[in-house]
């Protein structure tokens, strides 16, 4: 796979003190563009990603039609402007939501995630309030590219490689997730794994192997 990506993160953009009560739309698509290395464990990625993504967020007034200009690319065939990173902190106020530093009015995330805004849109919520430190996630996917038995794949999917890295009693690997390569966390589902192994490859009896002649 390619090692550069790019995706794109949403912004509240109220970079200054006087736009953080100001009523208005400001909201920001960013570009990550992000340089990974497969042999980096998953502790090295969250730090590279880090590091890389916070200063971003210092120069989210810039428009980001200048950015596709300073690039010369068209926005009609942008490649990470088809898939979203979003998070959303839910305040110990129930009736509201933390978009960065804007807090929203909550609506019904049922009825907020039936339009697919973006061609694929993976959204995380921490809910701070909870002790249990847990961060639920869903996918909002347009239903004109993808099929519902596609979605759930890739639910499951991100569902193994989550289980592989946070879960204490994970038989996929003996290493510790915290030094193991990233390369090495497998995306084959336990079903998809069990179901290779069952293959058995039978040798036919009308082949006949020849060795090169001399």
């Amino acid at each position: 796979g390619d090692s550069d990506i790019c995706v794109s993160g949403l912004n509240a953009n109220r970079y200054k003190s006087e736009l953080e009560n100001m009523i208005g739309m400001f909201v920001a698509t960013l570009p990550y563009a992000i340089k990974l290395n497969s042999c980096w464990s998953f502790d090295e990625l969250v730090k590279h990603v880090r590091n890389k993504c916070l200063p971003i967020l210092e120069h989210s007034h810039y428009p980001l039609q200048y950015i596709l200009a300073d690039f010369h690319l068209n926005q009609l065939n942008t490649s990470f402007l088809e898939i979203v990173f979003d998070f959303i902190t839910v305040s110990s106020d129930g009736s509201h939501l933390c978009f960065n530093d804007a807090t929203l009015e909550q609506v019904s995330l049922e009825q907020s995630s039936k339009v697919a805004k973006f061609d694929y849109m993976l959204r995380f919520f921490h809910k701070p309030t909870l002790n249990d430190g847990s961060l639920s996630c869903c996918f909002t996917c347009s239903h004109d590219l993808f099929d519902d038995s596609t979605v759930e794949t890739m639910a499951r999917r991100f569902q193994h490689i989550v289980f592989q890295l946070f879960c204490s009693k994970s038989d996929v690997s003996e290493i510790d997730q915290a030094f193991t390569p990233i390369k090495k966390l497998s995306l084959i589902l336990p079903d998809e794994a069990e179901e290779m192994q069952g293959i058995v490859f039978y040798r036919i009896p009308s082949i006949i192997n020849e060795g090169m002649s001399t």
